[in-house]
């Protein structure tokens, strides 16, 4: 899913004259179609899932990989696409981004077995990291403060519709089987958005010649990737064929690496993540409950899908309307925090948030346990829909509170690794998740035992926000979506 860090306004530029309307509402419309893009695609995998496994095969690993891949290559490259965007360009890496994500897409449509299907998806990733931060650098230079809160106000709906869109879409397009394509418009869709959004971009986007002397920390983005690569490799390969050497000598490689990348942190000019945030207590137990938290939700969405399809026996389009409540929930809270909830409240609302989703998930477990596979999506409906509601209570409110005590000259580096570290927590939370759901027998007892792992991990947050700083900065609260 898509960044909630970057929904977050940056200090608006002091000089920045205002677009015409027509200026702005284009490249507007062109952002948010390359945020759509990333949030649609970020899920589709939990609807069509079952079906690419039923034809292609590839069986629990291609589940768990179809999401961690492209989540993982995403968190990994995201705040590197900043950086490049910095130095050579945002029009120029927007460009980049559109097109490879374009292609990629064609790729993942077009794959014939699962390794291509998974390079692929990493693919996907990749270009989506170099083309969403450009988006927010784009407004920020381009837009007037005026027009900046108008676009701010408009992103949370929005993207929060695509949310909604993405998995009722796949499941639709899945059912109409077009052309007996099955599950491959799915991704041959974003041909006809990537197009245009590239050449779109051509036209309507502000040229910038980027700064040639800023410094990329490719070193620390490699070793970061292969610590990701190693530590999901290994979880996935040993849930899945056996704790061998294979396995336990990816997670020995995983931990060498991440001992390498923080090193690497201490000692570059311009390290990813700036070693000073971690003195910062109310940054670091963010960092540490979004990790948790985006993870295990994450993994929640994933196996909920299965559940659905293989225990209900729910078609793909079904299943997306069983899990129209969540996103509307989801939605509802942020619109909320949007409203002035994130500024009244602070980090109670993110208290509020987990006790919902607690809430939601503990009844959840309630109907599996009493009524198994006799269960309907219409009993599931508002269990669903209240763990939507805590869902969006915490995305956007968690970063801005954990933003809260950060200094200006941090705030980049904060936003950037809250962003990454959430998608690095997708990939995870999915693999993981869907680990525990493969692995717990019968798909109701399943069910059961992942919904017990949600519910333990979301109370192992809870003691930890009252690290967080009591609220948000001033100019971000309210902000988060």
């Amino acid at each position: 899913m898509s960044s909630v860090a970057e929904l977050r306004p940056p200090r608006p530029p002091r000089g920045a004259a205002s677009l015409s309307t027509t200026a702005f509402w284009l490249i507007l419309g062109l952002v948010l179609l390359a945020d759509a893009l990333d949030m649609i695609d970020s899920t589709v995998t939990n609807i069509a899932a079952p079906t690419i496994v039923r034809e292609i095969g590839g069986g629990e690993s291609l589940v768990k990989w179809l999401g961690s891949s492209y989540t993982l290559a995403m968190g990994v490259l995201l705040v590197v696409g900043g950086r490049l965007g910095d130095k050579f360009g945002q029009r120029r890496l927007f460009l980049i981004g559109m097109a490879g994500f374009t292609a990629a897409s064609a790729a993942c449509g077009l794959s014939p077995d699962p390794a291509l299907l998974i390079a692929a998806r990493v693919l996907q990733g990749a270009f989506g990291a170099l083309l969403i931060p450009q988006g927010m650098a784009i407004m920020t230079r381009s837009f007037s403060r005026e027009q900046l809160g108008k676009a701010f106000n408009l992103f949370g709906p929005l993207l929060g519709a695509a949310t909604v869109g993405g998995p009722i879409l796949a499941g639709f397009l899945i059912d109409a089987d077009l052309a007996g394509l099955s599950w491959r418009p799915v991704f041959l869709i974003n041909l006809i958005l990537g197009v245009f959004g590239t050449f779109a971009a051509a036209r309507l986007l502000p040229r910038d010649p980027g700064d040639r002397s800023l410094s990329v920390d490719g070193v620390g983005a490699a070793l970061l990737g292969l610590t990701m690569f190693a530590l999901m490799f290994g979880l996935i390969e040993g849930s899945t064929h056996g704790w061998g050497a294979t396995a336990l000598g990816s997670l020995a490689a995983g931990v060498l690496f991440l001992v390498l990348y923080a090193r690497r942190q201490r000692t570059a000019a311009e390290p990813l993540i700036k070693p000073s945030l971690f003195r910062n207590k109310g940054f670091t137990s963010g960092l540490f409950v979004g990790m948790l938290y985006f993870a295990v939700t994450s993994g929640l969405l994933y196996v909920t899908s299965l559940f659905m399809q293989q225990a209900l026996h729910s078609s793909p389009g079904d299943t997306a309307l069983g899990l129209l409540p969540l996103t509307l929930g989801i939605i509802a809270s942020a619109v909320a925090g949007m409203s002035g909830l994130t500024r009244k409240l602070g980090r109670t609302l993110i208290l509020a948030g987990m006790l919902l989703t607690f809430a939601g998930a503990g009844w959840l477990l309630a109907l599996v346990l009493s009524r198994g596979t006799d269960l309907t999506l219409w009993a599931m409906a508002p269990a669903v829909f209240v763990t939507g509601l805590g869902m969006g209570a915490c995305f956007g409110t968690l970063f801005d509170i954990t933003l809260g005590d950060v200094s200006a000259e941090e705030a980049g580096s904060a936003g950037g690794s809250l962003t990454a570290v959430q998608q690095i927590a997708n990939g995870i939370g999915s693999a993981v998740v869907t680990t525990v759901y493969f692995h717990s027998g019968a798909p109701a007892h399943a069910m059961a035992v992942s919904l017990v792992t949600v519910l333990a991990v979301t109370a192992a947050c809870l003691p930890a926000l009252r690290l967080l700083p009591r609220a948000a900065h001033a100019e971000t609260a309210g902000h988060g979506a």
